[in-house]
């Protein structure tokens, strides 16, 4: 299966590069990462639980860096396996461009391509089960990838409607802040 898609994000394109290669940033963004250890020089090693239909299964694997133009593009590869559920194999091309917020400010353009393998039990669950679940694991990757670099909206950082919201608020931004220094 092929997706690609691209998302704006309300952040420096030398803040959203540092995060795409550090560790605690990834493990955070991955759906499901239970552990995340390693280098970008040296690869990723990774533990991952996930629900695929009615297949629940803890992959272990490795993910590599490959085809690094500094501060531009990459490639994340990774490929997991889930004992009797089977395994998955992917890649995402992730590339990144100057471009200005709605505000004016400084964003990036991050535009993704990837293509992912199943085998196994999970490649009997059928490609419409498998598309969808890879579609949202990406989605929700990208989405969370946007969060914690994108810095905070200033209501959000209010507790002016219960301690649930102030939480929330402190997340969104957490890696944008620690680069900063904020």
């Amino acid at each position: 299966m092929q997706m690609n898609d691209n998302r704006t994000i309300a952040a420096d394109p030398a803040i959203v590069w540092a995060a795409l290669l550090d560790p605690e940033v990834l493990k955070a963004c991955v759906p499901g990462c239970e552990e995340l250890t390693g280098s970008p020089a040296e690869g990723f090693e990774a533990v991952v639980v996930q629900k695929v239909g009615p297949v629940k299964a803890k992959f272990a694997g490795q993910v590599s860096v490959t085809d690094i133009i500094e501060g531009q593009s990459l490639t994340l590869n990774g490929e997991g396996k889930g004992g009797a559920a089977g395994f998955a194999k992917g890649a995402a091309h992730v590339t990144l461009a100057p471009a200005t917020a709605e505000d004016g400010s400084a964003a990036t353009l991050l535009t993704y391509e990837v293509e992912a393998k199943v085998g196994g039990k999970l490649a009997q669950l059928g490609s419409r089960i498998i598309d969808g679940f890879a579609r949202k694991m990406a989605d929700e990757f990208f989405g969370r990838f946007q969060d914690a670099l994108e810095s905070p909206e200033e209501e959000d950082t209010e507790a002016s409607e219960g301690e649930g919201d102030a939480v929330e608020g402190a997340k969104k931004g957490w890696f944008r802040k620690m680069f900063k220094g904020d």
